[in-house]
């Protein structure tokens, strides 16, 4: 009995530290692209937060997963989260194109780092008491994502040398302020059933999309990236034209049950 039980103790911290370990590889690619940024090796600076990505996505799924969330956990999650998706993707964009417009240039780097901060505090502040269907605002790790991605898209294309500086700086604007913004997007929280069925067209769907990303990875990840960014507003807009129709709805019903008993 003893060593059963010190077997189930020992797994439990096991299955606690994973999570935690994912969220450490995190930060060790964020940091690696920090570095890389500034021995101007943007290509691979861009690649690590990609991969920074992935693992704080895996952290979250593993935890959920494995139902070992924890307050230290979420607190662990969103530094890693703010040197990975904020302070890297500024700093690279920053060294990448808006250097040479100078203060303007770093401002709007440090206004990028500073709305995924404030993005993040208020998810820490309200976890629980939102539905988890849905992001309010852009999750800093798209932010950072679609940053990465537009770098690795100006090298593929070979226009990284002779980018536009004024688009790069406003995509770091319309960025920063999605992420502060009350703009709702898909989460993708919920772990989907081993066994569960989808649909056909679901499935051939996402067979194409992995071949785009195999064959063409750099201009995939832009266009998805754009996609995702675009998908907030639009369903914004759908789930605001819903709530209005349902308040249309119990406004008629209530007139209706006015007049019946009337």
């Amino acid at each position: 009995m003893k060593r059963k039980r010190f077997e189930k103790k020992s797994l439990s911290r096991g299955i606690f530290i994973l999570p935690n370990i994912f969220t450490s590889l995190n930060i060790f690619c964020g940091f690696y692209a920090i570095i890389a940024s500034i021995d101007g090796k943007y290509v691979a600076a861009a690649v690590a937060i990609i991969i920074a990505v992935i693992f704080d996505m895996l952290d979250g799924k593993i935890a959920r997963a494995t139902n070992t969330t924890s307050k230290f956990g979420m607190e662990y999650d969103s530094l890693a989260d703010l040197i990975s998706f904020g302070l890297a993707p500024g700093l690279m964009v920053y060294l990448w194109a808006l250097r040479p417009l100078g203060r303007i240039g770093w401002l709007a780097a440090f206004l990028f780092m500073t709305c995924g901060a404030l993005r993040l505090a208020r998810f820490n502040t309200k976890s629980g008491s939102i539905s988890s269907d849905y992001f309010v605002g852009l999750p800093i790790p798209a932010g950072a994502g679609m940053a990465a991605a537009t770098v690795l898209f100006c090298h593929k294309l070979n226009i990284a040398e002779s980018v536009n500086s004024v688009v790069i700086l406003l995509m770091l604007y319309v960025l920063a302020f999605l992420m502060v913004s009350t703009i709702k997007y898909k989460s993708f929280k919920k772990n989907p059933e081993p066994f569960q069925k989808i649909n056909f067209n679901v499935l051939v769907t996402t067979i194409l999309i992995m071949i785009f990303i195999a064959a063409q990875p750099s201009i995939a990840m832009f266009f998805l990236g754009c996609v995702y960014i675009i998908s907030g507003p639009l369903i914004t807009i759908r789930l605001h034209n819903k709530i209005i129709k349902q308040k249309k709805a119990e406004s008629l019903e209530s007139k209706r049950n006015k007049s019946n008993t009337i």
